[in-house]
């Protein structure tokens, strides 16, 4: 049974958010705050310096709207799934290594290939198996330590939004950021205009105009030093996009000097990050919730049959109790038992 235990659910799972979900309030407080401050001691003033048609009121207008807008996008890229990937209820025992497995074994020498090789794009690609999902992760795909969850084409856990950025949501979050980045260039343009006009005025110089409107020069320092950081994110998500490459393969690769296999030319890496279609979740939040039918114990010898030690294949039986990522498989040979006992951990 799969179990989220740190991921947030509301509205019976049509919104799923992540354990530092809290942290979305600062996030909302630094943009409201901000463009009240901006409407309520710039703008207001700015509606009547635009006589013709009162174009002033569309600096008031554009300043509300387009903030909702840039909230609305922060609400969607938290609010929905980044690209989970499901947990398996068992690891995949096709693959565990019996070949140096001997009666004297401890539960330790129950193996898994660490890594397996896949193919993109006509280039061998290795994706790791994920202790914890007891999965082997999808291409792109890695364990984020703060949700414990497994998410496809993994970009980064972002504390503003209190989520994990993945395949899902990464387009609403580079949409966020570059909105955020216009809204900064917006306020201290306007800003800078409301200075502007107050010189033109009673106020001949700019100390006299920042003196009678300590509130434009707030924002302008305010918007300045914000522009540096999400317009830096913008353009640093901008080239990211264009070599299709994400902010965790930046960070540990480009030091490998190994070819990016998803690059597939600048034109078509947008096609795919910004306008293709978002495939569907792969899980199903608000399903009921199926137990597991657990295979009956092997109550006798004779229900065992001989398998990798000079006969037929072993009919795996004892108890499949799974709680959490915990398995027990129990096989008997001859006159001598193997308990075999892994237990999930953390991702590698």
């Amino acid at each position: 049974m799969t179990v989220f235990c740190l991921q947030r659910f509301f509205f019976g799972g049509r919104l799923i958010f992540g354990p530092d979900v809290k942290s979305l309030g600062v996030s909302v407080a630094l943009i409201v705050a901000p463009v009240a401050l901006f409407c309520v001691f710039v703008a207001r003033h700015l509606r009547h310096q635009f006589h013709a048609y009162d174009a002033g009121y569309a600096i008031l207008i554009v300043a509300i709207v387009y903030t909702i807008y840039v909230l609305l996008l922060l609400f969607v890229a938290a609010s929905r799934d980044p690209g989970i990937v499901p947990r398996a209820s068992r690891p995949p025992l096709e693959d565990i290594h019996y070949d140096d497995l001997s009666l004297n074994d401890t539960p330790e020498r129950l193996r898994f290939p660490r890594v397996k090789e896949v193919m993109v794009n006509g280039i061998p690609v290795k994706v790791k198996y994920c202790e914890t999902c007891m999965v082997y992760r999808p291409p792109r795909c890695s364990h984020c330590s703060i949700c414990n969850n497994c998410v496809e084409r993994f970009d980064h856990h972002c504390p503003w939004v209190g989520q994990c950025i993945g395949k899902r949501n990464y387009r609403y979050f580079f949409l966020f950021v570059s909105s955020s980045s216009l809204l900064c260039i917006y306020v201290f343009s306007m800003s800078a205009l409301y200075i502007k006009f107050l010189m033109d005025g009673d106020y001949p110089t700019v100390w006299k105009a920042l003196k009678h409107s300590p509130a434009s020069l707030a924002l302008m320092i305010y918007c300045f030093i914000s522009l540096w950081f999400v317009g830096g994110l913008t353009g640093f998500h901008t080239y990211l996009i264009s070599t299709n490459q994400t902010t965790y393969e930046n960070f540990r690769y480009r030091s490998d000097g190994r070819p990016n296999v998803y690059d597939q030319g600048c034109l078509s890496n947008f096609q795919e990050t910004v306008f293709a279609k978002i495939p569907p979740s792969k899980l199903k939040f608000r399903a009921y919730i199926q137990e597991e039918i657990r295979a009956p114990p092997a109550n006798s010898a004779g229900e065992v049959e001989e398998e990798r030690f000079g006969g037929p294949r072993a009919k795996v039986g004892g108890d499949l109790d799974i709680d959490g990522d915990l398995l027990k498989i129990s096989q008997r040979h001859n006159h001598g038992d193997i308990d075999i006992e892994t237990g999930g951990g953390n991702a590698s």
